[in-house]
């Protein structure tokens, strides 16, 4: 007899995104849909998915397992979130108004503010209280049904703070159900002591930063913002060929304002993911589609910025990219933390179908994010990370617009969010 510690049945439509995982083309439209279907785990890790008549004959409950009757609910994989900058102090509303009465973003950087309002910021708070913001947003994060999350540095912008930020992540982490993946993004722009010497700050980056960050064991990936005004395609390869020397693997802001090249370059260095790509080019496009690089788009953020211009995802998955989304949760361009609305925006800004965003958000995001063997999709072996949606169906999750679908949340075989509300077990 076979033991499961946590069991979900009666599940409305449960949603395994299983298949060949990164997703492409058609497959993305696939969900893996099973009616009244049935999942349960044994310490954290999934043992059957099916229907519970089959469960009965195989399983039995433990001692102190515990049975979820998922009647009227759609299940799917827990949210992957694989591009945010969580570990940030201060906010934008002044800037986000500025913007508002016609300021651009490029126009606001110039006036000293952008990314230099919140390194000012950041680097005035100590690490506890990074750590405190980063629990706060993770919080919002697991209500919204985020379970695992990529999260940037790059609000320091000098060694001393860089470091502080990777250490709240790390913190956080700690003490948080959410998993987090930690990325050094010292490059995300040119701090303004060194404006004068860009060379000088890259430099510091390969030869005293970025060796300290591996040697600590404090990221898992090196993230550069690739874009005019900040880092040249050469000056990006070069600091990517350093990271990858030291064991990085690579993410790139890529093609977000102006089409430099990023894309292709990330694709030629067999980044992970190459990211925003809201002013992509048909080269680009060409060079996502035929490479192991997800093309991961950040809706909210020409949402955000309130610009026409957004990437070009039905080229893409019709060129067969792989695809992924993230909130890019940051206080200047996207200050949301909710990966369901992003989907929503996919559907309803960027012509993708509903399925389509949901693979996007789940399996491919955790190709994005590196960890597509542990979560992303409901297959035995991997991780029990689940939420139960208040839906009827999954179309529900895109149709109904306003609300925060999500009921429960398990992560690692863990109830933490029941009932809309933390668990008691919460943050232990």
């Amino acid at each position: 007899m076979k033991y499961a510690d946590l069991v979900v049945l009666n599940c409305n439509q449960l949603l395994t995104c299983q298949g060949t995982i990164p997703k492409r083309s058609k497959a993305l439209k696939d969900v893996g849909i099973i009616k009244n279907g049935c999942i349960a785990s044994l310490k954290g890790a999934i043992v059957f998915i099916g229907h519970y008549k089959n469960f009965q004959k195989e399983f039995s409950l433990t001692n102190e397992g515990e049975i979820i009757d998922a009647k009227g609910l759609t299940v799917l994989p827990g949210f992957v979130d694989p591009h945010t900058h969580l570990p940030f102090a201060g906010g934008r509303e002044e800037e986000f108004s500025l913007r508002l009465q016609g300021y651009s973003y490029q126009q606001l950087a110039e006036k000293g503010m952008g990314i230099q309002t919140s390194v000012k910021a950041t680097r005035r708070a100590s690490r506890e209280e990074l750590v405190f913001l980063c629990l706060s947003r993770l919080d919002s994060m697991l209500l919204h049904g985020t379970t695992t999350v990529e999260a940037k540095s790059g609000y320091g912008l000098n060694r001393k703070d860089e470091i502080k930020q990777l250490e709240a992540i790390r913190e956080a982490n700690i003490q948080h159900p959410i998993d987090i993946i930690p990325t050094f993004m010292g490059a995300h722009e040119v701090p303004p002591e060194y404006r004068s010497n860009k060379d000088a700050y890259i430099d510091l980056l390969i030869d005293s930063i970025l060796p300290e960050v591996r040697n600590k064991k404090l990221a898992v990936f090196f993230d550069v913002f690739c874009e005019e005004g900040v880092y040249s395609v050469p000056e990006t390869r070069r600091m990517v060929r350093a990271a990858k020397d030291l064991g990085f693997q690579i993410k790139i802001h890529a093609d977000e304002f102006s089409a430099l090249g990023g894309a292709q370059m990330a694709a030629e260095e067999g980044a992970i993911s190459a990211d925003h790509l809201m002013a992509l080019s048909e080269e680009g496009i060409q060079a996502l589609s035929q490479s192991n690089t997800a093309a991961t788009f950040l809706p909210a953020v020409p949402f955000f910025l309130m610009q026409e211009k957004k990437a070009p995802a039905r080229a893409l998955i019709n060129k067969g990219a792989i695809v992924a989304l993230a909130t890019d949760f940051n206080p200047g361009s996207s200050m949301t933390e909710s990966m369901h609305f992003i989907m929503q925006l996919a559907v309803y800004t960027l012509g993708m179908g509903i399925e389509e965003s949901i693979n996007a958000a789940t399996a491919n995001a955790a190709y994005a994010a590196g960890i597509d063997k542990e979560v992303g999709s409901l297959e035995i072996g991997k991780k029990m990370d689940l939420i139960l949606c208040d839906s009827p169906n999954y179309l529900y999750l895109v149709y109904h617009l306003g609300i925060n679908p999500v009921k429960h949340v398990i992560k690692n075989g863990q109830i933490v969010i029941r009932d809309r509300q933390p668990a008691l077990d919460f943050n232990q």
